[in-house]
């Protein structure tokens, strides 16, 4: 899929446990700006989505 290892990350919280739920957050994110910018993929794959929403209701 071209996913880096920790880029992908399962919790299970149950809407009880909101302290948990940000604990969670807060190490995902933490994580992730760890490893930096995704280089497995090109840097702007869906240029033409970019145009497309550009000139969308113009027509």
């Amino acid at each position: 899929m071209g996913l880096e290892p920790g880029r992908l990350q399962f919790s299970w919280v149950s809407s009880a446990e909101s302290i948990k739920f940000v604990d969670v957050v807060k190490e995902v994110t933490s994580v992730i700006k760890g490893l930096g910018p995704n280089t497995h993929f090109a840097e702007k794959p869906f240029e033409g989505v970019d145009k497309d929403l550009q000139t969308m209701g113009t027509e």
